[in-house]
């Protein structure tokens, strides 16, 4: 997004002033609002008007001894704090997060990576409720991205003291939850066409574990692999993921596939199809499986981009009653500052 303020700031970070100062960096913002239009034939619609907004806070400098830091703050709709994070790259380690609001980290990173020109197939209004995988990283948490990995390899380790505990302030404390006290564990690669040898064809996957403290309740866990080929104007892509509860009562486990493909017409007009299938398990023979199927065209002129989808859902949320089968088209445009 366009930045669209700035402002000069000496340090970014109070503790990392005792280790070297910091020089002059810039603070930016950037934002952007989404408006959109939905019409959802077998449900009430009410108004179909909608808005949401979201702004980044960003800041970055360097210290004295060749290491950098960079800050950033998102906001989400309607004010609503989303995430932090705070990176510092040592030339000789790598990248080192700190961050709390767990979006977009770890193994969540790879939640759904299928192909898309918009959204999700689940996420374009469908009322989700599809369950992927999320990993250890929901929480505060520390990831370590090293640099001595071989070219077109990249790796990220993530780790939490406490999946569960709630975002606090500097020198506070989560407190006491159920399942307080949970540490667990990241780790993904993706490797490009360096490693592959075609090019084009990127493939990863990653793995997370998480201990459970509460009473009756086991490790849970989270597991996905994924390969997306990319030819002209095409890109094609399929991911599998498992989440595993570690709960022995209720949904236990989700088994989840998808797929899909897109084509850049120009630099400007892309259209995409793409599926995802998610079969909850709850140690019967009842396990429900939740579909959502999504065609999707979107054209970007600067700043701007007008979005449209038609989408269906089967089974939303994991209900069978006729309630939770969606048809849905919406209309968006989406403007950056």
């Amino acid at each position: 997004m366009n930045k669209y303020t700035k402002l000069g700031v000496s340090a970014l970070c109070g503790s990392l002033a005792a280790v070297s100062t910091a020089n002059a960096g810039d603070l930016s913002v950037s934002g952007g609002v989404d408006m959109s239009w939905i019409s959802l034939p077998k449900a009430e619609t009410g108004n179909p008007i909608g808005i949401g907004s979201n702004y980044t806070l960003s800041g970055s400098g360097e210290l004295d001894n060749g290491w950098s830091v960079a800050l950033s703050i998102a906001a989400t709709n309607r004010m609503a704090y989303s995430t932090t994070n705070v990176t510092v790259t040592v030339p000789s380690i790598g990248d080192l997060i700190v961050t709390q609001g767990g979006t977009g980290k770890g193994i969540d990173r790879m939640d759904d990576v299928t192909p898309n020109v918009w959204e999700e197939a689940y996420g374009t209004g469908l009322t989700n409720g599809i369950q992927t995988v999320n990993g250890a990283t929901t929480g505060a948490s520390i990831e370590w991205t090293p640099n001595m990995m071989p070219d077109g390899l990249t790796a990220r380790i993530a780790y939490s003291p406490d999946v569960t505990g709630a975002p606090t302030a500097d020198k506070g404390a989560s407190g006491s939850a159920v399942n307080s006290g949970s540490s667990g564990y990241d780790v993904t690669l993706v490797a490009d066409d360096s490693i592959t040898g075609m090019a084009g064809l990127t493939i990863g996957g990653g793995y997370s574990e998480f201990e459970r403290t509460h009473v009756g309740q086991g490790d849970a866990s989270d597991t996905t692999v994924y390969a997306t080929y990319a030819i002209g104007g095409f890109t094609v892509g399929y991911q599998w993921s498992e989440a595993d509860l570690g709960t022995t009562t209720g949904a236990q486990q989700y088994d989840n596939d998808g797929y899909g493909i897109t084509f850049a017409v120009n630099d400007d007009l892309s259209i995409g199809y793409n599926h995802y299938e998610s079969e909850q398990d709850n140690g019967t023979a009842a396990n429900v499986t939740s579909e959502a199927t999504s065609v999707q065209i979107a054209y970007s002129m600067g700043g701007a981009s007008v979005r449209l989808a038609s989408s269906e859902g089967d089974n939303m949320a994991y209900q069978t009653t006729a309630a939770y089968d969606r048809d849905m088209t919406v209309l968006s445009v989406s403007l950056a500052f």
